[in-house]
Protein backbone atom coordinates (compact mmCIF):
# COMPACT_ATOMS: atom_id res chain seq x y z
CA UNK A 1 0.00 0.00 0.00
CA UNK A 2 2.97 2.05 0.00
CA UNK A 3 2.39 3.65 -3.54
CA UNK A 4 -1.52 4.76 -2.67
CA UNK A 5 -2.68 7.74 -1.72
CA UNK A 6 -5.47 8.53 -0.03
CA UNK A 7 -7.41 11.77 0.24
CA UNK A 8 -9.30 12.31 3.81
CA UNK A 9 -12.10 14.91 3.69
CA UNK A 10 -13.07 16.06 7.62
CA UNK A 11 -13.32 19.67 8.55
CA UNK A 12 -13.29 18.61 11.89
CA UNK A 13 -9.11 19.16 12.58
CA UNK A 14 -8.69 16.97 15.45
CA UNK A 15 -10.98 14.13 13.62
CA UNK A 16 -9.09 14.66 10.68
CA UNK A 17 -5.71 14.52 12.40
CA UNK A 18 -6.85 11.09 13.72
CA UNK A 19 -7.71 9.76 10.48
CA UNK A 20 -4.58 11.07 8.95
CA UNK A 21 -2.08 9.22 11.43
CA UNK A 22 -4.20 5.83 11.56
CA UNK A 23 -3.70 5.55 7.91
CA UNK A 24 -0.31 6.91 7.90
CA UNK A 25 1.00 4.60 10.41
CA UNK A 26 -0.39 1.42 7.98
CA UNK A 27 1.82 2.63 5.15
CA UNK A 28 -1.07 4.92 2.76
CA UNK A 29 0.00 8.21 1.07
CA UNK A 30 -2.40 10.81 2.78
CA UNK A 31 -3.64 14.18 1.46
CA UNK A 32 -6.06 16.12 3.53
CA UNK A 33 -9.26 18.57 2.04
CA UNK A 34 -11.39 20.82 4.80
CA UNK A 35 -14.47 20.96 2.22
CA UNK A 36 -16.04 18.94 -0.34
CA UNK A 37 -15.51 22.05 -2.88
CA UNK A 38 -11.48 21.53 -1.88
CA UNK A 39 -11.39 17.88 -2.37
CA UNK A 40 -12.79 18.09 -5.64
CA UNK A 41 -10.45 20.49 -6.89
CA UNK A 42 -7.60 18.29 -5.98
CA UNK A 43 -8.60 15.21 -7.47
CA UNK A 44 -7.36 16.10 -10.73
CA UNK A 45 -3.62 14.98 -10.84
CA UNK A 46 -3.21 14.56 -7.99
CA UNK A 47 -2.94 10.37 -8.39
CA UNK A 48 -6.08 9.80 -5.55
CA UNK A 49 -6.79 6.06 -5.31
CA UNK A 50 -9.23 6.60 -2.26
CA UNK A 51 -11.59 8.86 -0.82
CA UNK A 52 -12.59 8.82 2.64
CA UNK A 53 -14.79 10.97 3.16
CA UNK A 54 -17.29 12.68 6.09
CA UNK A 55 -21.01 13.31 5.05
CA UNK A 56 -20.94 16.29 7.10
CA UNK A 57 -19.36 19.30 5.77
CA UNK A 58 -19.86 22.92 5.93
CA UNK A 59 -20.12 23.65 2.15
CA UNK A 60 -21.98 20.29 1.40
CA UNK A 61 -22.83 17.18 2.04
CA UNK A 62 -20.31 13.90 1.96
CA UNK A 63 -23.12 12.75 -0.26
CA UNK A 64 -23.68 15.20 -2.74
CA UNK A 65 -19.37 14.93 -2.89
CA UNK A 66 -19.66 11.41 -3.18
CA UNK A 67 -22.21 11.63 -5.81
CA UNK A 68 -20.30 13.99 -7.43
CA UNK A 69 -17.29 12.15 -7.72
CA UNK A 70 -19.37 8.80 -9.01
CA UNK A 71 -21.07 10.60 -11.74
CA UNK A 72 -17.58 12.03 -13.07
CA UNK A 73 -16.52 10.13 -16.04
CA UNK A 74 -12.51 10.42 -15.09
CA UNK A 75 -13.07 9.34 -11.36
CA UNK A 76 -16.56 7.38 -11.34
CA UNK A 77 -14.05 3.64 -10.55
CA UNK A 78 -12.98 5.47 -7.53
CA UNK A 79 -13.78 3.95 -4.05
CA UNK A 80 -15.56 6.37 -1.60
CA UNK A 81 -15.30 5.49 2.25
CA UNK A 82 -18.09 7.89 3.96
CA UNK A 83 -17.50 8.30 7.97
CA UNK A 84 -19.78 10.43 10.20
CA UNK A 85 -20.40 10.70 13.73
CA UNK A 86 -23.92 12.46 13.57
CA UNK A 87 -26.00 10.15 10.28
CA UNK A 88 -25.62 6.59 11.67
CA UNK A 89 -29.04 5.62 11.35
CA UNK A 90 -30.15 3.44 8.67
CA UNK A 91 -31.13 5.37 6.47
CA UNK A 92 -27.99 8.01 6.55
CA UNK A 93 -25.89 4.75 5.60
CA UNK A 94 -28.65 3.53 3.21
CA UNK A 95 -28.38 7.13 1.28
CA UNK A 96 -24.82 7.16 1.24
CA UNK A 97 -24.20 3.73 -0.12
CA UNK A 98 -27.31 4.08 -2.93
CA UNK A 99 -24.94 7.90 -3.65
CA UNK A 100 -21.84 5.79 -4.47
CA UNK A 101 -20.14 4.95 -1.34
CA UNK A 102 -18.47 1.99 -1.13
CA UNK A 103 -17.91 1.50 2.28
CA UNK A 104 -19.72 3.47 5.34
CA UNK A 105 -18.33 3.43 9.01
CA UNK A 106 -20.21 4.93 11.64
CA UNK A 107 -18.14 6.45 14.82
CA UNK A 108 -16.51 5.90 17.02
CA UNK A 109 -14.06 4.10 14.46
CA UNK A 110 -11.53 2.08 15.46
CA UNK A 111 -7.90 2.22 13.26
CA UNK A 112 -7.98 -1.01 12.56
CA UNK A 113 -11.62 -1.38 11.16
CA UNK A 114 -10.71 1.71 8.85
CA UNK A 115 -7.69 0.32 7.77
CA UNK A 116 -9.54 -2.90 6.93
CA UNK A 117 -12.11 -1.41 4.99
CA UNK A 118 -9.84 1.07 3.07
CA UNK A 119 -7.85 -1.96 2.29
CA UNK A 120 -10.62 -3.90 1.35
CA UNK A 121 -12.26 -1.27 -1.02
CA UNK A 122 -8.74 -1.14 -2.39
CA UNK A 123 -8.52 -4.41 -3.85
CA UNK A 124 -11.94 -4.27 -5.91
CA UNK A 125 -10.86 -1.06 -6.91
CA UNK A 126 -7.43 -2.31 -7.77
CA UNK A 127 -9.25 -5.58 -9.71
CA UNK A 128 -11.59 -3.20 -11.47
CA UNK A 129 -8.59 -0.92 -12.88
CA UNK A 130 -6.62 -4.05 -14.00
CA UNK A 131 -9.16 -5.17 -15.78
CA UNK A 132 -10.30 -1.82 -16.85
CA UNK A 133 -6.65 -1.37 -18.52
CA UNK A 134 -6.79 -4.84 -20.18
CA UNK A 135 -9.70 -4.31 -21.42
CA UNK A 136 -8.85 -1.59 -23.56
CA UNK A 137 -5.47 -3.02 -24.05
CA UNK A 138 -7.25 -5.74 -26.03
CA UNK A 139 -9.12 -3.44 -28.00
CA UNK A 140 -6.34 -1.28 -29.18
CA UNK A 141 -4.26 -4.91 -29.57
CA UNK A 142 -6.94 -5.71 -32.12
CA UNK A 143 -6.57 -2.48 -33.67
CA UNK A 144 -2.92 -2.47 -34.11
CA UNK A 145 -3.69 -6.62 -35.84
CA UNK A 146 -5.51 -5.16 -37.99
CA UNK A 147 -2.77 -2.18 -39.19
CA UNK A 148 -0.38 -4.65 -39.56
CA UNK A 149 -1.76 -7.43 -41.33
CA UNK A 150 -2.87 -4.49 -44.17
CA UNK A 151 0.05 -2.96 -44.39
CA UNK A 152 2.58 -3.74 -47.81
CA UNK A 153 5.63 -4.04 -47.01
CA UNK A 154 7.53 -5.49 -43.80
CA UNK A 155 9.17 -1.49 -42.77
CA UNK A 156 5.36 -0.90 -42.89
CA UNK A 157 4.61 -3.45 -41.07
CA UNK A 158 6.77 -2.60 -37.96
CA UNK A 159 5.83 0.94 -37.97
CA UNK A 160 2.17 0.01 -37.46
CA UNK A 161 3.18 -2.40 -34.85
CA UNK A 162 5.37 0.23 -32.79
CA UNK A 163 3.11 2.54 -33.29
CA UNK A 164 -0.01 0.15 -31.85
CA UNK A 165 2.30 -0.94 -28.99
CA UNK A 166 3.57 2.87 -28.15
CA UNK A 167 -0.99 3.15 -28.00
CA UNK A 168 -1.35 0.21 -25.92
CA UNK A 169 1.12 0.31 -23.20
CA UNK A 170 2.27 4.27 -23.08
CA UNK A 171 5.31 3.59 -23.30
CA UNK A 172 8.54 3.56 -25.78
CA UNK A 173 8.52 0.02 -27.82
CA UNK A 174 11.00 -1.54 -30.07
CA UNK A 175 9.54 -4.54 -32.58
CA UNK A 176 12.49 -6.52 -34.18
CA UNK A 177 11.44 -8.87 -37.45
CA UNK A 178 14.21 -10.21 -40.17
CA UNK A 179 13.36 -9.56 -43.73
CA UNK A 180 13.53 -12.54 -46.58
CA UNK A 181 16.75 -11.16 -47.51
CA UNK A 182 17.63 -11.68 -43.93
CA UNK A 183 18.14 -7.99 -42.52
CA UNK A 184 17.31 -7.39 -39.45
CA UNK A 185 14.79 -4.54 -39.26
CA UNK A 186 14.08 -2.63 -35.73
CA UNK A 187 10.92 -0.02 -35.75
CA UNK A 188 11.57 2.21 -32.46
CA UNK A 189 9.24 4.74 -30.45
CA UNK A 190 8.25 7.30 -32.14
CA UNK A 191 8.05 5.83 -35.69
CA UNK A 192 12.25 5.24 -36.66
CA UNK A 193 13.59 2.06 -38.46
CA UNK A 194 17.09 0.69 -38.04
CA UNK A 195 18.27 -1.88 -39.34
CA UNK A 196 19.91 -4.04 -36.00
CA UNK A 197 20.10 -7.23 -34.91
CA UNK A 198 19.84 -8.88 -31.18
CA UNK A 199 21.85 -11.94 -29.72
CA UNK A 200 19.27 -14.80 -30.37
CA UNK A 201 18.66 -16.48 -27.37
CA UNK A 202 16.95 -20.58 -27.55
CA UNK A 203 13.27 -19.44 -28.85
CA UNK A 204 11.63 -22.07 -29.60
CA UNK A 205 8.25 -22.68 -31.66
CA UNK A 206 5.60 -20.56 -29.42
CA UNK A 207 6.16 -17.57 -27.94
CA UNK A 208 8.07 -16.54 -24.48
CA UNK A 209 8.31 -13.47 -22.34
CA UNK A 210 11.63 -12.86 -20.68
CA UNK A 211 13.56 -9.92 -18.96
CA UNK A 212 16.41 -7.92 -20.19
CA UNK A 213 18.97 -5.03 -19.50
CA UNK A 214 18.35 -1.66 -21.09
CA UNK A 215 21.70 -2.09 -22.20
CA UNK A 216 20.90 -5.03 -24.36
CA UNK A 217 17.96 -3.05 -26.43
CA UNK A 218 19.95 0.89 -26.55
CA UNK A 219 18.02 1.53 -29.72
CA UNK A 220 16.15 3.54 -27.78
CA UNK A 221 16.58 5.35 -23.78
CA UNK A 222 15.15 3.24 -21.77
CA UNK A 223 13.61 5.23 -17.95
CA UNK A 224 15.70 5.15 -15.21
CA UNK A 225 16.19 1.96 -13.20
CA UNK A 226 14.22 0.59 -15.89
CA UNK A 227 14.57 -3.12 -16.80
CA UNK A 228 13.14 -4.38 -20.76
CA UNK A 229 10.29 -6.81 -20.98
CA UNK A 230 10.93 -8.56 -23.98
CA UNK A 231 8.07 -11.40 -26.12
CA UNK A 232 9.90 -13.43 -28.71
CA UNK A 233 7.28 -15.33 -30.61
CA UNK A 234 8.36 -17.81 -33.30
CA UNK A 235 5.77 -19.44 -36.00
CA UNK A 236 8.25 -22.08 -37.94
CA UNK A 237 12.02 -23.25 -36.26
CA UNK A 238 13.00 -22.36 -39.98
CA UNK A 239 12.37 -18.73 -39.49
CA UNK A 240 13.32 -16.07 -37.25
CA UNK A 241 12.25 -14.63 -33.43
CA UNK A 242 10.44 -11.57 -34.03
CA UNK A 243 10.64 -9.46 -30.79
CA UNK A 244 8.97 -7.19 -29.17
CA UNK A 245 10.18 -5.17 -26.50
CA UNK A 246 8.62 -2.52 -24.12
CA UNK A 247 9.48 -1.15 -20.01
CA UNK A 248 8.58 -3.73 -17.60
CA UNK A 249 6.41 -1.12 -15.49
CA UNK A 250 4.34 -0.86 -18.52
CA UNK A 251 3.20 -4.96 -18.26
CA UNK A 252 0.72 -6.40 -16.43
CA UNK A 253 1.27 -9.63 -14.77
CA UNK A 254 1.53 -12.70 -16.95
CA UNK A 255 2.68 -10.31 -19.81
CA UNK A 256 -0.40 -10.73 -21.65
CA UNK A 257 -0.95 -8.65 -24.47
CA UNK A 258 2.87 -8.23 -24.96
CA UNK A 259 2.82 -11.93 -25.79
CA UNK A 260 -0.25 -11.61 -28.29
CA UNK A 261 0.62 -8.30 -29.83
CA UNK A 262 4.36 -10.80 -30.67
CA UNK A 263 2.26 -13.83 -31.93
CA UNK A 264 0.20 -10.94 -33.88
CA UNK A 265 3.12 -9.34 -35.50
CA UNK A 266 4.83 -12.72 -35.86
CA UNK A 267 1.63 -14.02 -38.06
CA UNK A 268 1.98 -10.93 -40.11
CA UNK A 269 5.01 -10.99 -40.79
CA UNK A 270 5.25 -14.82 -42.11
CA UNK A 271 1.97 -14.28 -43.89
CA UNK A 272 3.33 -11.34 -46.12
CA UNK A 273 7.03 -13.52 -46.25
CA UNK A 274 5.27 -15.99 -47.45
CA UNK A 275 3.29 -14.04 -50.20
CA UNK A 276 6.22 -12.38 -51.45
CA UNK A 277 7.37 -16.23 -51.90
CA UNK A 278 4.71 -17.14 -53.28
CA UNK A 279 4.73 -14.27 -55.57
CA UNK A 280 8.18 -14.47 -56.70
CA UNK A 281 7.61 -17.83 -57.48
CA UNK A 282 4.36 -17.29 -59.70
CA UNK A 283 5.85 -14.04 -61.32
CA UNK A 284 8.86 -16.40 -62.33
CA UNK A 285 6.81 -19.62 -63.58
CA UNK A 286 4.95 -17.05 -65.68
CA UNK A 287 7.72 -15.71 -67.34
CA UNK A 288 9.39 -19.21 -68.03
CA UNK A 289 6.10 -19.56 -69.98
CA UNK A 290 6.61 -16.36 -72.11
CA UNK A 291 8.70 -15.68 -74.74
CA UNK A 292 11.69 -14.39 -73.70
CA UNK A 293 13.53 -13.11 -76.54
CA UNK A 294 11.79 -11.09 -79.75
CA UNK A 295 13.17 -11.38 -83.08
CA UNK A 296 15.09 -9.26 -85.11
CA UNK A 297 12.89 -7.99 -87.97
CA UNK A 298 14.42 -5.18 -90.40
CA UNK A 299 12.27 -2.97 -91.31
CA UNK A 300 10.13 -3.59 -87.80
CA UNK A 301 10.51 -1.93 -84.29
CA UNK A 302 9.01 -4.63 -81.64
CA UNK A 303 8.42 -4.22 -78.02
CA UNK A 304 6.18 -5.97 -75.13
CA UNK A 305 5.73 -5.15 -71.93
CA UNK A 306 4.19 -7.96 -69.18
CA UNK A 307 3.05 -7.20 -65.53
CA UNK A 308 1.42 -9.61 -63.63
CA UNK A 309 -1.45 -8.65 -61.17
CA UNK A 310 -0.23 -7.14 -57.84
CA UNK A 311 -3.28 -8.48 -55.74
CA UNK A 312 -2.92 -11.71 -56.62
CA UNK A 313 -0.32 -14.77 -56.46
CA UNK A 314 -1.41 -17.11 -58.66
CA UNK A 315 0.04 -17.11 -62.15
CA UNK A 316 -2.29 -16.23 -64.94
CA UNK A 317 -3.37 -16.86 -68.30
CA UNK A 318 -1.87 -14.09 -70.19
CA UNK A 319 0.38 -14.65 -73.34
CA UNK A 320 2.47 -13.29 -76.62
CA UNK A 321 3.86 -14.53 -79.44
CA UNK A 322 6.35 -12.54 -82.40
CA UNK A 323 8.09 -15.43 -84.81
CA UNK A 324 9.02 -14.98 -88.21
CA UNK A 325 7.85 -17.91 -90.62
CA UNK A 326 8.87 -18.07 -94.41
CA UNK A 327 9.99 -14.35 -94.30
CA UNK A 328 6.44 -13.11 -92.34
CA UNK A 329 5.89 -11.88 -88.90
CA UNK A 330 4.17 -14.05 -86.94
CA UNK A 331 2.29 -12.37 -84.22
CA UNK A 332 -0.03 -13.46 -81.18
CA UNK A 333 -1.96 -12.26 -78.11
CA UNK A 334 -4.22 -14.38 -75.97
CA UNK A 335 -5.57 -14.36 -72.58
CA UNK A 336 -6.74 -17.50 -70.97
CA UNK A 337 -9.81 -17.02 -68.67
CA UNK A 338 -9.21 -17.22 -65.24
CA UNK A 339 -6.05 -16.93 -62.87
CA UNK A 340 -4.32 -20.83 -61.17
CA UNK A 341 -1.27 -22.75 -62.06
CA UNK A 342 -3.87 -24.53 -64.92
CA UNK A 343 -4.48 -21.66 -66.69
CA UNK A 344 -1.47 -21.22 -67.25
CA UNK A 345 -0.49 -24.62 -68.10
CA UNK A 346 -3.84 -23.94 -70.81
CA UNK A 347 -1.98 -20.67 -72.03
CA UNK A 348 1.44 -22.90 -72.59
CA UNK A 349 -0.74 -25.32 -74.37
CA UNK A 350 -2.57 -22.88 -76.76
CA UNK A 351 0.17 -20.61 -77.55
CA UNK A 352 2.52 -24.16 -78.60
CA UNK A 353 -0.55 -25.35 -80.40
CA UNK A 354 -0.74 -21.55 -82.71
CA UNK A 355 2.61 -21.57 -83.25
CA UNK A 356 2.47 -25.43 -84.42
CA UNK A 357 -0.34 -24.92 -86.87
CA UNK A 358 1.54 -21.71 -88.15
CA UNK A 359 4.66 -23.46 -88.65
CA UNK A 360 2.54 -25.85 -91.22
CA UNK A 361 1.49 -22.89 -93.11
CA UNK A 362 -2.34 -22.15 -92.51
CA UNK A 363 -3.23 -18.67 -92.44
CA UNK A 364 -4.56 -17.10 -89.50
CA UNK A 365 -8.34 -17.91 -89.27
CA UNK A 366 -7.13 -21.57 -90.04
CA UNK A 367 -4.97 -21.63 -87.07
CA UNK A 368 -7.22 -20.30 -84.91
CA UNK A 369 -9.72 -22.89 -86.13
CA UNK A 370 -7.69 -25.56 -85.74
CA UNK A 371 -6.27 -24.30 -82.30
CA UNK A 372 -10.45 -24.19 -81.03
CA UNK A 373 -10.76 -27.97 -82.25
CA UNK A 374 -7.88 -28.47 -80.16
CA UNK A 375 -9.66 -27.09 -77.37
CA UNK A 376 -12.36 -28.40 -77.54
CA UNK A 377 -11.33 -32.11 -77.67
CA UNK A 378 -8.17 -31.70 -74.87
CA UNK A 379 -9.83 -28.82 -72.79
CA UNK A 380 -13.48 -28.55 -73.40
CA UNK A 381 -13.68 -26.75 -69.71
CA UNK A 382 -11.76 -23.81 -70.64
CA UNK A 383 -12.04 -21.24 -73.23
CA UNK A 384 -9.68 -18.34 -74.11
CA UNK A 385 -9.42 -15.14 -76.39
CA UNK A 386 -6.72 -14.64 -79.16
CA UNK A 387 -5.68 -12.44 -81.76
CA UNK A 388 -3.85 -13.75 -84.02
CA UNK A 389 -2.07 -12.35 -87.65
CA UNK A 390 0.99 -12.23 -90.06
CA UNK A 391 2.90 -9.11 -91.28
CA UNK A 392 4.89 -8.73 -94.18
CA UNK A 393 7.83 -6.54 -93.04
CA UNK A 394 8.72 -5.19 -96.93
CA UNK A 395 4.95 -4.03 -97.73
CA UNK A 396 2.85 -3.99 -94.79
CA UNK A 397 0.61 -6.54 -95.62
CA UNK A 398 -1.51 -7.33 -92.52
CA UNK A 399 -3.79 -10.70 -92.39
CA UNK A 400 -5.69 -11.20 -89.09
CA UNK A 401 -8.10 -12.93 -87.52
CA UNK A 402 -9.58 -12.74 -83.92
CA UNK A 403 -11.53 -14.93 -81.34
CA UNK A 404 -12.76 -12.80 -78.74
CA UNK A 405 -9.90 -10.40 -78.30
CA UNK A 406 -10.20 -6.64 -77.59
CA UNK A 407 -9.47 -4.79 -81.29
CA UNK A 408 -5.85 -3.92 -81.89
CA UNK A 409 -5.26 -0.40 -82.21
CA UNK A 410 -3.45 1.06 -85.06
CA UNK A 411 -1.73 4.51 -85.25
CA UNK A 412 -0.99 6.24 -88.56
CA UNK A 413 -0.17 9.98 -89.83
CA UNK A 414 -4.26 10.04 -90.55
CA UNK A 415 -4.70 9.38 -86.46
CA UNK A 416 -6.19 6.82 -84.39
CA UNK A 417 -8.28 3.33 -84.73
CA UNK A 418 -9.41 0.34 -83.69
CA UNK A 419 -8.53 -2.55 -85.99
CA UNK A 420 -12.25 -3.90 -85.50
CA UNK A 421 -11.70 -7.75 -85.59
CA UNK A 422 -14.94 -10.17 -85.07
CA UNK A 423 -15.12 -13.87 -84.12
CA UNK A 424 -15.74 -16.31 -81.24
CA UNK A 425 -14.13 -17.38 -78.17
CA UNK A 426 -12.04 -20.34 -78.42
CA UNK A 427 -13.43 -22.90 -77.04
CA UNK A 428 -16.79 -22.16 -78.03
CA UNK A 429 -18.46 -24.29 -81.64
CA UNK A 430 -19.08 -21.52 -83.79
CA UNK A 431 -18.32 -20.42 -87.36
CA UNK A 432 -15.88 -17.90 -87.83
CA UNK A 433 -15.39 -14.99 -90.13
CA UNK A 434 -12.93 -14.47 -93.13
CA UNK A 435 -9.58 -13.73 -92.26
CA UNK A 436 -9.11 -9.27 -92.44
CA UNK A 437 -6.63 -7.82 -94.58
CA UNK A 438 -5.09 -4.43 -95.07
CA UNK A 439 -1.84 -2.58 -94.82
CA UNK A 440 0.66 -1.43 -92.11
CA UNK A 441 1.52 2.00 -93.53
CA UNK A 442 5.27 2.97 -93.55
CA UNK A 443 5.40 4.75 -89.85
CA UNK A 444 2.04 3.04 -88.29
CA UNK A 445 2.18 1.14 -85.41
CA UNK A 446 -0.14 -2.12 -84.36
CA UNK A 447 -0.88 -2.13 -80.20
CA UNK A 448 -1.99 -5.43 -78.98
CA UNK A 449 -3.12 -5.54 -75.19
CA UNK A 450 -5.08 -7.90 -73.02
CA UNK A 451 -7.89 -6.45 -71.18
CA UNK A 452 -6.23 -5.81 -67.53
CA UNK A 453 -4.90 -2.86 -69.29
CA UNK A 454 -8.10 -1.19 -69.72
CA UNK A 455 -10.54 -3.15 -67.63
CA UNK A 456 -11.97 -1.65 -64.35
CA UNK A 457 -14.41 -3.30 -62.00
CA UNK A 458 -16.32 0.19 -61.26
CA UNK A 459 -15.92 1.32 -64.91
CA UNK A 460 -17.44 0.44 -68.05
CA UNK A 461 -14.32 -1.09 -70.65
CA UNK A 462 -15.28 1.35 -73.38
CA UNK A 463 -13.53 4.40 -70.57
CA UNK A 464 -10.63 2.20 -70.45
CA UNK A 465 -10.29 1.97 -74.81
CA UNK A 466 -11.23 5.62 -75.07
CA UNK A 467 -8.47 6.31 -72.45
CA UNK A 468 -5.67 3.83 -74.63
CA UNK A 469 -6.55 5.39 -77.71
CA UNK A 470 -6.06 8.89 -76.17
CA UNK A 471 -2.60 7.89 -74.72
CA UNK A 472 -1.52 6.49 -78.11
CA UNK A 473 -2.03 9.73 -80.17
CA UNK A 474 1.57 9.89 -79.73
CA UNK A 475 4.01 6.77 -79.93
CA UNK A 476 7.23 7.15 -78.63
CA UNK A 477 10.42 6.93 -80.13
CA UNK A 478 11.31 4.33 -78.02
CA UNK A 479 8.79 1.24 -78.27
CA UNK A 480 9.77 -0.17 -74.95
CA UNK A 481 9.07 3.56 -73.17
CA UNK A 482 6.08 4.01 -75.05
CA UNK A 483 4.84 0.75 -73.42
CA UNK A 484 5.78 1.44 -70.08
CA UNK A 485 3.70 5.13 -70.47
CA UNK A 486 0.90 2.68 -71.09
CA UNK A 487 0.41 1.00 -68.10
CA UNK A 488 1.80 3.74 -66.26
CA UNK A 489 -1.13 6.08 -67.37
CA UNK A 490 -3.78 3.45 -67.77
CA UNK A 491 -3.46 2.04 -63.95
CA UNK A 492 0.04 2.11 -62.97
CA UNK A 493 2.62 -0.12 -62.99
CA UNK A 494 2.45 -3.01 -60.52
CA UNK A 495 -0.71 -1.70 -59.28
CA UNK A 496 -3.55 -3.47 -61.16
CA UNK A 497 -5.77 -6.20 -61.05
CA UNK A 498 -5.03 -8.32 -64.13
CA UNK A 499 -2.05 -9.31 -65.80
CA UNK A 500 -1.22 -6.81 -68.13
CA UNK A 501 -0.14 -7.91 -71.67
CA UNK A 502 1.52 -4.99 -74.23
CA UNK A 503 2.73 -5.67 -77.53
CA UNK A 504 3.91 -3.11 -80.26
CA UNK A 505 4.69 -3.20 -83.57
CA UNK A 506 5.95 -0.07 -86.07
CA UNK A 507 6.75 -0.72 -89.71
CA UNK A 508 9.66 1.63 -89.73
Amino acid sequence: MSQTTVLVVDDSAPKRYLLVSWLSRAGFRVLQAETGAEALRMLPGAGIDLVVLDVKLPDMSGFEVGEKIKSDPAYGALPVIHVSAHAVDVADRTQGLNRGADAYLVEPIEPDELVATAQAVLRYYSARRRAELLAARMVRLAETTLAINTASTLDELLRAAVAGAESIFGAPVVVLAESAEGESRAAVSPGGMRTWSVAESDVAVGSLVRTDQPADWDLIEWPDGESVAVAAARLRIDRPPVYVAAPSSSQTPGFPVLRQLSQAVAAAVEAQRSYDEEHRIAVTLQRSLLQSRLPSVPGLDLAVRYEPAAAQTEVGGDFYELTMLDGRLLVAIGDVAGHSLHAATVMAEIRHAVRAYAVEGHPPGAVLQLVNRFMRTVLPADSATVCLFTLDPATGAVRMASAGHLPPLLHTADGVRYVETRGPLLGINASRPDDLEFVLPPGGTLVLYTDGLVERRDTDIDVGLTALAAAARSIDADLNAFCRRLLVQLGGTGQQADDVAVVAIRRS
